[in-house]
C-alpha cells in the first residue's frame, strides 16, 4: 500500500493518511488484542460461564442466600468481562478492516499511549473525557 500523506475532513471528521496511521504500528497490535481475548474467555471460563452463554451454579448448595449473593456479583463480573470480550473483538475487525486507533467519534488518531493502556479503545482521550 503507497504511504500517502493526505488528511480529509468528511461530516466533521478528521480521517488521517495511512503515513499517520502506520506510526501507531510498531507494536503487534493484533498480538496483543488476541492474547487479551484469551485472557477474558478464561476468566469467563474460571467464572462458571458455560458454553450455554449463562454462569453455572451448583444447586445443591446450601446456603441459599449465599448462593444468590454471589450469583449476582458473578453475574456483573461476566457481564464486565463480555462487554470487554465484545470491545476486544470489535478492535480486532478495526484491525483488519485499516480502522484500528482511528476515533470513533472524531476520527483522529488515538495516542499509542491510550493504545497500550487500553488496545481496545474506541476513542481519543479527547473525545472520550467528553462522553
Amino acid at each position: 500500500m503507497d504511504n500517502f500523506s493526505c488528511n480529509v475532513r468528511i461530516f466533521g471528521i478528521n480521517y488521517f493518511s495511512m503515513k499517520e496511521a502506520e506510526e501507531v504500528t510498531d507494536i503487534d497490535w493484533r498480538a496483543l488484542l488476541e492474547a487479551e481475548k484469551k485472557e477474558l474467555l478464561h476468566e469467563l471460563a474460571e467464572l462458571g460461564f458455560g458454553e450455554s452463554g449463562k454462569l453455572d451454579y451448583d444447586t445443591n448448595f446450601a446456603d441459599s442466600s449465599q448462593v444468590t449473593a454471589e450469583r449476582g456479583e458473578a453475574e456483573r463480573l461476566a457481564r464486565e468481562l463480555k462487554d470487554s470480550l465484545e470491545a476486544v473483538e470489535k478492535a480486532l475487525l478495526k484491525l483488519a478492516d485499516g480502522t484500528y486507533g482511528v476515533c470513533e467519534k472524531c476520527g483522529n488518531p488515538i495516542s499509542q499511549a491510550r493504545l497500550e493502556a487500553k488496545p481496545a479503545a474506541r476513542f481519543c482521550m479527547n473525545c472520550a473525557s467528553t462522553k
